[in-house]
Formats: C-alpha cells, structure tokens, sequence
C-alpha cells in the first residue's frame, strides 16, 4: 500500500525585504487568525493538505518545502513646496518603479506616532578636535528635543579609531547626556565601521515596545562628522547596504565649517548654510540621501532646533509601501527605487534610493535575547 506523505511545514523567508526580520512574520505551522496592524503584511497560507482516501492511512513526511517571497518594502515620507509634511495620501497617489519597471504596490498604509529607536554616533577622531563642544551639543540637543519619555529610546556610539558603544539602549535622556559630555578627541577616523557595526549589533534588534503593542519601531541614526574617513574596513557602500536592509534611516550632520554662508537668515533654513561642500560633506549628504534621511550643514549648534523638529515629526508619519519585483534576481545587484506622486505637482518624495538584490540569510545579524535573528 502507498503511503501518500502531506507537507508538514513551511518556512516562509522574506529573503529581499530590507525590513529587519523582527517586522517580518517567520512561521513553520498553518498560519492562524491574528489581529491586524498597520504595519501588518498578510502572511502566507499553508497549502491545503493532499486528500488521502479512506480506506488509507496518513503518514507524516519528513519532507520541508521552502517557499522565497522577494517582498521589497520601503518607508518614506512626502512633502509639499514648503517643505511640510503630507501624512493623509492614500495607495492610488503613488507610482513606484524599480530600475524603471514600474511595479504592483502589494501593501500599504500610513504610519504615525511609532517608537524610535534611534542610534546617536559621535565622530572623536583628531579631526574634528576643535568641533567636540559643537558635537556634544548637538546630540544632547537632538536627544531632549525628539527622545519621548516611555516610548523613545537612544544609544550613543562614539567612533575614532574603532567604534565603541559608550552607552546603551535607554530612554534616559539625562543617562545618555552624561555619556556625551564624557567624549574626548583622538585617533583616526572610521565612519563606515561604525555605521555597519551599529546597523548589526544594535538597530537590528532593537528594544520592543512595551505591552501588547505591534512589534514595530522606526530606527534611525543621527551621524555627526566632518565625513573623512581614513581607518574603515568597510567600504561606504558596505555601510549604505547594511543600513538599508536593517530599514536604518540615517541623518548626517556635518562639523565642517569650511565655506559656510553666515548671510542666511531664514530660520528654516539654517541647519544648511552651505553653498559649498567638502569632500566629506558630499560623503554625508550621500550616506543620507541612500537611505531616505537628511544632511544637515550648520555653523551654530541653535541653527539645528528646527531642523530637530522636523526629524521627529517625518520619522512619526511615514508611508510603507511593498511589492514583489517583476525583474527579480538573486545576483547581488543594486536596484534603483522610484517613488512619485503624479497627481500632485510639487510634492517630494524623501526614500531610500535603492537596494542590493542579495538574501537576507547572509546579513550577519546577531541573535536576540529571544534567540531569533532580528
């Protein structure tokens, strides 16, 4: 008598979302009803089981079949000509293209009010010795204008020539100030290292909110730095994937004061006096425009309070759109992401440009207290 074996279990791997995979739902079992989110995707359905007939028995099967959703989903936020946010669109606003094939969106919705998780990474290299005050204030500023007692969260990294962690994960805005005002100068310089090492062991699993809400946080990094890097073993680009496929938004500020324009007055536009950047500012603006944030190019550490602000409130009203790409292939190359608003002339698009078409099983994420990749 033939036995007729019945798929057992299934492993759904979201091998091209750039999502980390805490947002991500993992199952090995039929998936059960759950209750919906905004930030939910609907999972998966398990196959309907082979019908046996009657008069044989079932017999369980070893057998696994794996099954590869290249799901890409991208956060973002959009802005009108003066540069104020625009948080009511709805699905059919939007027209996304990736390498200029446009593409179905699979989800959507609309974002508000979520925890941050947000990685402060201090340059304390020799070079920006005469700017450390400007550094320390900054952060400290940043941190008690967005941090939100009981449901923000901070570490402070500060990098030379190595990074290292000074402070972990806290609310605490006071415990994180502390740290800043301890930092010193000295050393080389290595960005690119500390951008991937706090993209993989912190803002790949960072804390969970409380209770029962959705497990879904906004991770973002705020960068000060002249951008000269000298030291990294990591490339640049090893940085801008990294903080991509950990959904790592990361906002630069530069301490350079070469060539600043102390004639601009306008107070919505002072964290940018520039009209000509460094070598290293292009650097930070680039790292910043990769991955859907901003670059800051101030003289006075009061030029940032309104450009703190607006931080805050873009990282609290974000869009997520996802779709399965039609010309998908697992070869390591850069995609180019498009998002427009045709209907509305003048409106902005602030997204990661991009992504690296590799599987998520070779990030090197590290494990959660919970024991699962993160």
């Amino acid at each position: 008598m033939q036995m007729r074996p019945t798929i057992t279990s299934i492993f759904l791997a979201l091998t091209l979302s750039l999502l980390p995979p805490a947002d991500r739902a993992r199952q090995s079992s039929p998936a059960k009803p759950q209750a919906s989110s905004p930030d939910a995707k609907p999972q998966a359905a398990a196959p309907a089981q082979s019908a046996a007939p009657k008069q044989e028995p079932v017999q369980q099967s070893d057998q696994t079949i794996k099954t590869v959703v290249n799901l890409v989903d991208v956060l973002f936020t959009v802005l009108n000509r003066r540069n104020k946010l625009v948080p009511e669109l709805e699905k059919g606003d939007f027209k996304i293209w990736d390498d200029k094939a446009p593409q179905e969106i699979r989800y959507f919705s609309r974002q508000s009010d979520l925890p941050l998780r947000i990685g402060m990474l201090l340059d304390t290299s020799n070079s920006i010795r005469d700017r450390i005050k400007f550094e320390q204030d900054a952060s400290i500023n940043f941190l008690f204008s967005v941090l939100r007692h009981n449901k923000d969260e901070a570490f402070v990294m500060t990098f030379d020539d190595e990074p290292q962690i000074v402070q972990g994960f806290t609310g605490d805005a006071g415990a994180l100030r502390d740290q800043i005002t301890k930092t010193r100068a000295g050393g080389g310089t290595a960005i690119y290292d500390a951008i991937y090492e706090a993209c993989v062991k912190e803002l790949s699993h960072p804390p969970r909110p409380p209770g029962d809400q959705p497990d879904v946080v906004r991770r973002v990094m705020i960068l000060i730095s002249d951008g000269e890097d000298n030291l990294s073993t990591h490339t640049r680009a090893d940085a801008i994937e990294m903080a991509q496929r950990t959904s790592v938004v990361i906002y630069t500020i530069s301490t350079s004061t070469q060539w600043i324009s102390l004639s601009q007055t306008d107070p919505s536009k002072m964290g940018d006096r520039k009209y000509h950047l460094t070598d290293g500012d292009k650097i930070l603006q680039e790292l910043a425009e990769e991955t859907g944030g901003r670059a800051f190019f101030p003289y006075h550490v009061d030029d940032l309070d309104q450009s703190f602000q607006d931080i805050g409130d873009e990282l609290r009203n974000q869009y997520s759109i996802a779709y399965l790409p039609t010309n998908y292939v697992l070869d390591g190359r850069y995609h180019k992401i498009r998002i427009e608003v045709p209907e509305h002339k003048g409106y902005q698009v602030r997204a990661r440009r991009g992504y690296f078409a590799r599987a998520n099983a070779n990030v090197p994420l590290t494990p959660s207290p919970g024991g699962a990749a993160q």
